[in-house]
C-alpha cells in the first residue's frame, strides 16, 4: 500500500478518536490532565520535527498533525478546567520535560532527539496514569485503541523505518496499552468493591 495513504488513514484515525474525545470533554464526561496534554503536545511537535529531518517522510506529518490535536485538547482542556489537580509529582514531570526538551538541540542527532521526546514524553504519561489510578473512568479506552491503531499506521506509513523513526510512534502505542490496562484493572477491581 502507499505510503502516503497509510499516512492519510492515520490522519483519519487521528480524527475519528479525537472528535468524539473533545464532545466527550464538552459534555463533562472526559476530563483530561492539563500537564499530560501540555507536555505531549511540545513533545510530539518536536518528535515530528527530528523524524522528519531522520527522512520519515508522510509517517511524520501524522506525528505533526498529532501534535496540532494534542495543543488544542491542552487549551481546551485548560479553559474548561477538566483536570486541574497539580500534585508535586506533577510538577516533576512537567519539570522534567522542560529542563529535557532543549537538550536535543545541543545533542544535534536525530536519535538521541528521538530518544529525550520520546522519554519525556512518557514521563507526560505520569500524571495520566495517576489520575486514571482514582478515576478510571475519566478517560476513554476507545479512544486509546484507536490511538494504538493509528500509531501502527504511522509506522507503517514511515518511509525510512530506522530505530530513530520507530520508537516514538511505537512506545506511544506501548503507553496507551498500558493505560487501558491500568483503566480495565481499576474499574474491574472499584467494581468488586461496589
Amino acid at each position: 500500500m502507499d505510503k502516503a495513504l497509510i499516512a492519510a488513514l492515520a490522519a483519519a484515525l487521528t480524527l475519528v478518536a479525537f472528535v468524539p474525545y473533545l464532545r466527550s470533554m464538552a459534555q463533562g464526561h472526559t476530563k483530561p490532565h492539563v500537564f499530560s496534554w501540555v507536555i505531549w503536545g511540545i513533545n510530539t511537535a518536536v518528535a515530528f520535527v527530528a523524524v522528519l529531518a531522520e527522512g520519515g517522510g508522510a509517517g511524520a506529518w501524522v506525528i505533526g498533525f498529532s501534535s496540532a490535536i494534542t495543543l488544542y485538547v491542552a487549551v481546551v482542556a485548560y479553559l474548561k478546567r477538566a483536570d486541574v489537580s497539580i500534585t508535586a509529582v506533577d510538577w516533576f514531570f512537567f519539570i522534567s520535560a522542560l529542563i529535557a526538551m532543549p537538550l536535543w538541540w545541543w545533542m544535534n542527532d536525530p536519535l538521541w532527539a528521538v530518544i529525550l521526546i520520546t522519554s519525556i514524553e512518557l514521563l507526560g504519561f505520569g500524571p495520566t496514569f495517576r489520575k486514571c489510578w482514582y478515576q478510571p473512568y475519566s478517560e476513554s479506552i476507545a479512544f486509546l485503541a484507536i490511538l494504538m491503531l493509528r500509531n501502527a499506521l504511522i509506522v507503517a506509513a514511515l518511509e525510512h523505518a530506522t530505530f530513530t523513526t520507530l520508537l516514538f510512534p511505537v512506545a506511544m502505542a506501548g503507553a496507551c496499552l498500558a493505560l487501558i490496562g491500568i483503566m480495565l484493572g481499576r474499574r474491574l477491581a472499584t467494581r468488586s468493591k461496589g
